[in-house]
């Protein structure tokens, strides 16, 4: 009896332990979705020997090929259990119209176009862990490419500072600056209903320049970004806010000279300006609804998140 017990568990164990076909298949398209990107990271992040034919990055990816393939096989039963549940989920979110399979693609084609063209590429990855509130709400809501909004911004730079002189390598950002100057002009602070946050997006808000801090810092990025700045949307406790990037601690003192003696004279007169420099030392600047000036003082300096908009 005993016997027949230890048979029947034996022979249960051993089905499970049979490697079908299609194992292997998920298991392989898993491992190249998984290789593609860390090999743009490490290809991006050493230095190129050289080699004919570029042989060493060929045996760059297999090396990355070969090491994740043996890390997803001892992992197998568990990666394949978490694929079945991933997929469940999926398919629910296609069906009710949330973030399904449609998404997946599309979030996995822009990052990698993202990551292909940035000297950085693993901080593509590093923003998309980031805890954002909203963030697929608010990145699908700055429509930087919509028409309406780069009338908008071409509107402002023709409206302010058009006339700068000497400065050709900052006209993207003092053309950003007469955004900024356009925008806080005209917002008017409305908060949200009392039920949750609600989500306006840049053409919404363009409408009347009007919502709270989300609203007014989807339209800021949208409007840079539709003119070709680098923006990126700051979450801190109970806060969201825009800022610009600079670039260097040398285009630093240009931006503060110009803000200070050219462009925004009167609001910055006698104040200092307001900056973060994250972790490859660029320089971003503070365009939050609360400020006069680019720079203007943070209502909350505290960073839990960062949305950047390559």
């Amino acid at each position: 009896m005993i016997k027949i017990k230890n048979i029947t568990f034996q022979g249960i164990k051993q089905k499970f332990q049979v490697k079908k076909p299609w194992d292997d298949v998920i298991i392989f398209i898993l491992n190249i979705l998984i290789a593609i990107p860390v090999f743009i990271i490490v290809h991006q992040n050493l230095i190129n020997p050289n080699w004919f034919f570029n042989l060493d990055r060929v045996i760059l990816f297999i090396l990355i090929v070969v090491i994740i393939q043996l890390i997803l096989r001892f992992l197998r039963t568990i990666i394949l259990i978490c694929i079945a549940l991933y997929l469940l989920v999926l398919f629910y979110g296609s069906v009710i119209g949330n973030y399904g399979f449609n998404s997946v693609y599309e979030d996995y084609n822009s990052m990698m176009y993202t990551m292909s063209d940035n000297p950085f590429p693993q901080d593509i990855i590093i923003a998309k862990l980031l805890p954002f509130p909203n963030k697929s709400k608010i990145i699908n809501a700055i429509e930087y490419q919509n028409p309406k909004i780069r009338n908008f911004a071409i509107m402002a730079t023709s409206k302010y500072f058009k006339d700068i002189k000497g400065y050709s390598d900052y006209r993207t950002i003092i053309q950003s600056f007469a955004v900024f100057k356009e925008i806080n002009h005209r917002w008017n602070y409305v908060s949200d209903p009392k039920e949750g946050d609600y989500i306006a997006s840049a053409t919404e808000s363009l409408l009347y320049f009007s919502g709270d801090c989300d609203d007014h810092s989807i339209l800021m990025a949208a409007s840079v970004k539709a003119i070709g700045g680098t923006p990126r949307l700051i979450h801190t406790k109970g806060h969201i806010y825009p800022e610009i990037l600079i670039g260097s601690n040398i285009d630093l003192e240009k931006v503060n000279f110009l803000i200070k003696n050219i462009l925004f004279v009167n609001e910055s007169n006698g104040k200092q300006l307001h900056y973060h420099i994250d972790e490859r030392g660029q320089v971003w600047l503070n365009l939050d609804y609360t400020a006069t000036y680019p720079g203007g003082p943070f209502l909350s300096e505290e960073i839990l998140g960062a949305l950047t908009l390559d």
